[in-house]
């Protein structure tokens, strides 16, 4: 697949806002297979149920970012996809203190990966936001709750890993 370099209706080349969307994309696959298996590893616990939620609203987020690519006639670039899975398998391997299973610092870290991820994810929905003002593919009202999703995302997560930041120092 070759690259291809898309001109806006106002004239800007997006072509770099195409790297920066495929980029994101494969952020947001690894932060999906993070959110499901951090949730998964919390479902019995008083986190388990938030953490569902959050996992299942990551993945819209994800699809919304797709859809948007769409609109702007971003082509996605599988191979970052890929490679956002294999972010999101090879930061399984840290080392947490524990060779043959998981050690408490895993969760920790995983909140702390996700709620980063989170912030990123809100950042990009930002921009996206500002480009919104001269670009009229992209929908003022639905970004403006994407944003508002992330920092509530944040909030939850911040607390989540506070949480489990006190009982694990």
């Amino acid at each position: 697949m070759g690259t291809k370099t898309i001109v806006s209706r106002t004239g800007l080349r997006s072509g770099p806002l195409g790297i920066y969307l495929n980029d994101h994309l494969a952020g947001a696959t690894g932060g999906v297979w993070l959110a499901r298996r951090t949730a998964a590893s919390h479902r019995r616990g008083p986190m388990g149920d938030e953490l569902r939620r959050l996992a299942d609203e990551i993945g819209s987020d994800r699809d919304a970012l797709l859809e948007i690519m769409a609109h702007l006639d971003v082509p996605v670039r599988r191979y970052k996809i890929y490679m956002g899975r294999l972010a999101e398998l090879a930061g399984r391997l840290k080392l947490n203190g524990r060779i043959a299973r998981s050690s408490p610092l895993s969760g920790f870290t995983e909140l702390e990966m996700l709620r980063l991820g989170v912030e990123g994810k809100g950042a990009a929905w930002a921009v996206l936001r500002r480009l919104a003002d001269r670009d009229d593919r992209l929908d003022r009202a639905r970004l403006d709750r994407l944003i508002s999703r992330a920092r509530r995302q944040s909030e939850v997560l911040e607390d989540f890993r506070v949480r489990v930041a006190m009982r694990v120092f």
